[in-house]
């Protein structure tokens, strides 16, 4: 029977299946690209870079999404209250302590993010603190210390760093397409039509594959991670009001980047709820749901 923490090895065979099918995409637009101007230097090009994009993203793509957040490490002795919680949570969970980082936004908000548990990250805005009472902020410590133990923040993070390269992907096959040359015998027609037809193509489905990405870590992660959290403290109505007052304050943060927005406990554009077309492609479940199955109605 699955548990809570069969969740685990979930993750992470997803975390390294994203990396694998990324490493063959990449290599598959190497290859086209190297048929098409009779190039093989080209695919060496693209093995070479995928490799590389893979490694980046496994070893510095939590340092990225802390520069993206503008998070700031905080001591204890600046701020001792947040400290103890992480502390104390920390040790309940049987999690080594993560680094914590502040974010001055007035939209309540938080993150967890890191390769492993060994070299983890919680990050909380200035908002989040102000507005919430400590049995609130435990919830939200919890929630995020979850992600931690579920194993779930590596492909979170590495989800930012390829929502970025199929942006930049769009915007190369649109610039090629208008300047580009193609190489060899009839390569130029044949090149620029592919460069044209591709460009276009990214360019318009360039936003709905970030999300789809996104969305391939499944919404479910955060219901886990709220029972995950509740369990923890013993106190799920902590977590539960915490949502509450995060879910009134409808705002979009100073730094709402799509990139990183699924790593949020609450949605960085803002808090209202959606129905149909758009709850499908949201990258958090609608709060009220949260908050519903965290009350048991």
């Amino acid at each position: 029977m699955a548990t809570l923490y069969t969740q685990q090895d979930k993750n992470s065979r997803k975390t390294w299946l994203l990396m694998t099918v990324f490493l063959i995409v990449v290599i598959g637009i190497g290859w086209a690209f190297s048929f098409i101007y009779q190039s093989p230097v080209i695919l060496y090009f693209a093995v070479f870079f995928a490799i590389i994009m893979n490694f980046f993203s496994f070893w510095y793509s939590d340092k990225i999404v802390l520069k993206m957040s503008g998070a700031k490490p905080v001591t204890r002795e600046q701020n001792r209250e947040l400290w103890n919680v992480v502390e104390n949570l920390s040790i309940t969970a049987g999690l080594p302590i993560p680094k914590l980082f502040m974010i001055d936004e007035p939209a309540p908000n938080a993150f967890a993010t890191g390769r492993d548990k060994e070299h983890a990250v919680v990050a909380v805005t200035t908002g989040l603190m102000n507005m919430l009472d400590k049995n609130e902020l435990e919830g939200v410590i919890a929630h995020e210390l979850s992600h931690i133990g579920n194993r779930d923040i590596l492909i979170s993070t590495i989800i930012v760093v390829l929502v970025g390269f199929v942006t930049l992907l769009s915007d190369f096959f649109l610039r090629m397409s208008l300047f580009g040359h193609g190489g060899g015998r009839g390569g130029d027609d044949r090149a620029r039509m592919f460069m044209t037809i591709a460009g276009i193509a990214l360019a318009i489905l360039a936003p709905i594959i970030a999300v789809l990405i996104q969305l391939a870590i499944s919404r479910k992660r955060e219901f886990l991670a709220d029972a995950s959290g509740a369990l923890l403290t013993r106190y799920p109505e902590g977590l539960a009001s915490a949502l509450e007052k995060i879910g009134t304050y409808n705002k979009p943060m100073k730094k709402a980047n799509n990139a990183t927005a699924h790593l949020f406990i609450s949605n960085p554009f803002g808090g209202k709820s959606h129905s149909g077309i758009r709850k499908m492609f949201m990258t958090h479940p609608p709060m009220e749901e949260r908050i519903k199955a965290l009350r048991n109605k």
